[in-house]
């Protein structure tokens, strides 16, 4: 095991990655400001109509790509180009079989040229982030210790059952995160197996942790690193080998792909030793009769042994295609506009007292374009039905699978439910809810300051329709009435 680096001076260097990010942040927003911002990329729909419960329709704002981002055209169009062509891979002998065996090959090699992945690792096609993860889960070593914040996406937070795992308090500055590791991971020595999991952008905030930092902590002292990067590779360049992670996992229908796909890259040596994930066709080499009736298995030793069964061709295309097409545009134009359409939506919403963005480590801190937030007097379903309803405008409302994290960020003193919405309430809790509005590479102007302008209304006049409950949602009366004025601080 190499030597312990000193919290001190791990943390010091946090600190300046993080102020290093937030200048470079500053100066690339001033760059943008002076110079003409990028076309959003041409996404399936975005001339879709929705009706207004006021009357008339209105185009779809679609501000929830934090949950799913909307194809890219081009992936579309990518898909159904092959769609024709499409065959069982790996074993056909037809020629369909093995044009769609070489797109499978030929995706796997983009997805890893698209991490920056070193030679000698693997990239296994999975159906998501929680596939990816919960197949990482399957394959640790008998012992394993596994360290993860409570900041988590449910996805990276609770795969881990069969390990000794140790949850770390929600930090508020990257040093107190890169400072909490090192504590946590001191305290547990000596060591067998260890990982650390980790987020690159929060679900909830959207703020950017330092991943290179965490990653040096955790392999200083004798742990793996696996980054889920769910929420960054959409918006970020994300390379295993400068990243120095051991592991990425991240979802194709994040990454403007359709649903179904996923990835988890990175080192093969966990994966090879352990049993498949998967037991079936695929996954096995040669299998053969015992003389005493059992059966003998050979797995392979390569990706196929995680990829049992037919695989999803058409989604290991289409996840490939998104990687073609983010890299062709460049992170570099990607990230300026999206820094504009932040800045839209901040500066906008600073001018509503009543809306408190929620962050960790700061408003200053660096964010991909996702954003949640609480509005004083409303509850956080209604508020976002309202938009919905009256401004065709599609956000999200909860806990958005970050439960721990909410409650942190939200205070775990009970709060009046409110008239309308809300999730369930935990036993001797009220609920706890946020509104998040998230954006990407296909998000026009339009939308965004139409959000902005909706939140304003609501916040001033009040939504101009009813609402209530159906189910623990907050919908529509069937009729038009006096919209019910939101209970003060729920």
């Amino acid at each position: 095991m190499s030597a312990v680096a000193p919290a001190s001076a791990t943390a010091a260097s946090a600190t300046a990655a993080s102020a290093t990010a937030a200048s470079a942040t500053a100066a690339s927003a001033t760059a943008v400001a002076a110079t003409a911002v990028a076309a959003p990329l041409p996404v399936l729909g975005r001339d879709v109509t929705v009706p207004l419960v006021t009357g008339g329709e209105v185009t779809y704002a679609a501000l929830d790509y934090a949950a799913s981002a909307p194809a890219l055209q081009r992936v579309w169009d990518d898909v159904a180009a092959y769609a024709p062509y499409y065959g069982s891979v790996h074993r056909g002998a037809g020629y369909l079989s093995q044009l769609s065996t070489d797109l499978f090959e030929n995706a796997r090699e983009t997805v890893a040229g698209f991490l920056g992945c070193r030679d000698d690792d693997q990239v296994v096609f999975t159906r998501s982030t929680t596939d990816s993860l919960n197949l990482l889960a399957a394959v640790l070593p008998a012992g394993s210790r596994v360290f993860v914040f409570e900041t988590e996406h449910h996805a990276s937070l609770l795969p881990w059952r069969e390990a000794d795992v140790t949850y770390l308090d929600a930090p508020r500055t990257p040093a107190q995160a890169v400072e909490t590791l090192e504590r946590a991971l001191a305290a547990r020595e000596p060591y067998g197996p260890t990982l650390v999991c980790v987020t690159g952008a929060s679900n909830v905030t959207g703020e950017l942790w330092p991943v290179r930092e965490l990653a040096a902590a955790a392999h200083a002292h004798g742990a793996r690193i696996v980054l889920d990067a769910a929420q960054l590779a959409p918006h970020h360049p994300v390379s295993v080998t400068d990243l120095d992670v051991d592991w990425v996992a991240f979802s194709g229908h994040k990454l403007y792909a359709p649903f179904g796909s996923g990835v988890l890259a990175g080192r093969a040596d966990w994966l090879r030793e352990a049993e498949p994930y998967l037991a079936g066709g695929g996954a096995s080499r040669r299998v053969g009769r015992r003389a005493d009736g059992g059966v003998d298995v050979e797995w392979h030793d390569s990706a196929a042994r995680h990829e049992a069964g037919s695989p999803n061709v058409i989604g290991a295309h289409a996840v490939a295609s998104a990687c073609k097409a983010l890299t062709e545009t460049g992170f570099d134009t990607l990230v300026a506009r999206e820094e504009h359409l932040i800045r839209t939506v901040r500066e906008g919403l600073a001018d509503v007292p009543e809306v408190r963005i929620l962050s960790l480590f700061g408003d200053d801190a660096p964010r991909v374009g996702v954003l949640s937030f609480v509005v004083d007097g409303w509850n956080s379903s209604h508020f976002a039905a309202a938009l919905s309803a009256e401004y065709g405008i599609g956000v999200r409302d909860g806990l958005f699978c970050a439960h721990p994290l909410l409650r942190t960020l939200l205070g775990s003193d009970p709060q009046a439910q409110g008239e309308c919405g809300a999730p369930e309430a935990a036993p001797g809790e009220k609920s706890l809810n946020a509104v998040r509005v998230s954006f990407g590479a296909g998000t026009p102007d339009e939308h965004v300051e139409r959000f902005v302008n909706a939140v304003r209304d609501l916040v001033s006049d009040g939504a101009r329709w009813s609402y209530r409950t159906v189910d623990g949602r907050c919908v529509p009366d069937t009729a038009p009435g006096t919209a019910t004025a939101p209970d003060a601080g729920a």
